[in-house]
């Protein structure tokens, strides 16, 4: 699991202590407060614009756009009460299994 002092750990931990803030002073405690759904929509919205940049080439915009992406899908994620914790576990699960075989399995 993340070491406490990896950036997307430390990201993870301040979305989780500012879902209950003053949704006036945090734009995650602004986006929680509009539901699950919205934070699904903002998500999506992000990694369209971190595919336009990939079309691109642009590093230095698909960089920044892709950690746009996560802080999203984190937020995303919290809003359903699914954890960094509960991703990395099932990134482990799958790891030393082929992506071939994972999506096969997933058919059956």
């Amino acid at each position: 699991m993340s070491a406490p002092d990896h950036p997307i750990a430390r990201l993870a931990a301040t979305i989780a202590a500012r879902q209950g803030a003053d949704p006036e002073v945090s734009w995650t405690a602004k986006l929680m407060a509009k539901g699950p759904e919205k934070c699904a929509e903002k998500f999506g919205e992000e990694a369209i614009e971190a595919v336009i940049e990939a079309i691109k080439g642009d590093r230095a915009r698909l960089s920044s756009e892709a950690a746009d992406v996560i802080y999203h899908l984190l937020v995303m994620c919290a809003a359903r009460g699914v954890t960094l914790a509960d991703i990395e576990a099932e990134l482990a699960r799958r790891e030393g299994t082929s992506g071939v075989a994972e999506k096969a399995a997933r058919r059956s």
